[in-house]
């Protein structure tokens, strides 16, 4: 085995004109979640421990698209949505529509350990979170004045606003000129494919991945994307695991975490290998996605095919790494 390795991503998609301040905030909280990474590592917690620590703290902090700070639905509320997978096993756990749950990323872990299920949504994720004691707090702890500000220019806008994370001030900068987005082959005036996630392998080769993500900004009501979906936007088994952000709709259509373990498996190609041919093969219909992967072997990968994405990876032989951009 080649040492542990951990990888954490704040979403793709980013507005090549986000403004400097904003670049170094999400560097600092990629670069603080690496450090609370590594220092679980090094203390011997079980990967799927340390992603699900990384995702909390991911979904505390209101920069990134989850938990508090997350995207705005139609109607002004926060439909959150997170996944876990422990590559040991391929054991899950999913949910989808909470809107109470202060950290859904340890609900989708109860459903793994504490249900009979793989995956719980809307009242049933809610009720069950009650059952379970986890933290709930109020819908309006999610929703921040930024969001409000860019829920309501995402509803009056007639073009993409591809950060909705710059404040109302900056607004103009988010705005560009631009033919209509396609979705699922209709066309969608505001995309803000932000998410989090984190990927994790210890010294022992295991796997873990996790994902969380309050989907786009003026979604319909009672969408789900692909943050929650095994095998779509999160997967870990025995070689590697898998979190993935962009448009969700086409990373559904491609199950590209599943893929990246697939073609490693059966056609034996390395990691970034792997990672590099999902990307560029599977993404259709003009799709912008990226991902984080592991391998079994310490390994670390990342790509994308939007203008950036953000992210932050660090391996056991001291190398460590933090971006936006190529």
């Amino acid at each position: 085995m080649g040492g542990w390795a951990i990888a954490v991503h704040g979403g793709a998609g980013v507005d090549p004109n986000l403004p400097k301040e904003r670049q170094e905030e999400a560097k600092q909280l990629l670069t603080r979640c690496l450090h609370i990474g590594i220092s679980a590592l090094r203390s011997s917690l079980p990967p799927i421990d340390v992603v699900e620590l990384v995702v909390r703290e991911l979904e505390t902090d209101p920069l990134f698209n989850s938990g508090r700070g997350s995207a705005l639905t139609a109607k002004g509320t926060a439909e959150m949505e997170a996944s876990i997978m422990d590559g040991t096993g391929r054991r899950c756990g999913a949910v989808s529509g909470v809107t109470t749950v202060k950290n859904p990323i340890s609900l989708a872990r109860l459903v793994m350990e504490k249900s009979p299920h793989s995956y719980l949504a809307f009242s049933g994720a809610e009720e069950f979170a009650k059952q379970q004691g986890v933290e709930m707090v109020d819908n309006d702890y999610f929703i921040t004045e930024d969001n409000v500000g860019m829920l309501k220019l995402a509803k009056e806008a007639n073009s993409i606003l591809f950060d909705y994370r710059i404040p109302a001030s900056e607004s103009c900068s988010a705005v560009v000129e631009a033919p209509p987005l396609q979705m699922n082959g209709l066309p969608i005036s505001v995309y803000a494919p932000e998410t989090v996630g984190c990927v994790v392998v210890d010294g022992q080769g295991r796997c873990a991945a996790g994902t969380s993500t309050g989907g786009l900004m003026n979604k319909m009501v009672g969408r789900i994307g692909d943050s929650p979906l095994i095998g779509a936007g999160t997967y870990a088994g025995e070689v590697c695991a898998v979190s993935c952000t962009g448009e969700g709709e086409a990373i559904i259509r491609g199950t590209l975490a599943r893929d990246v373990a697939a073609v490693m498996e059966y056609k034996g190609l390395s990691l970034q290998e792997a990672v590099e041919m999902v990307i560029e093969k599977r993404l259709d219909g003009g799709g912008k996605a990226g991902m984080i992967a592991v391998s079994s072997k310490g390994e670390v990968a990342c790509g994308f095919n939007s203008v950036g994405m953000f992210r932050g990876c660090a391996t056991e032989d001291g190398f460590m790494e933090v971006g936006i951009w190529e």
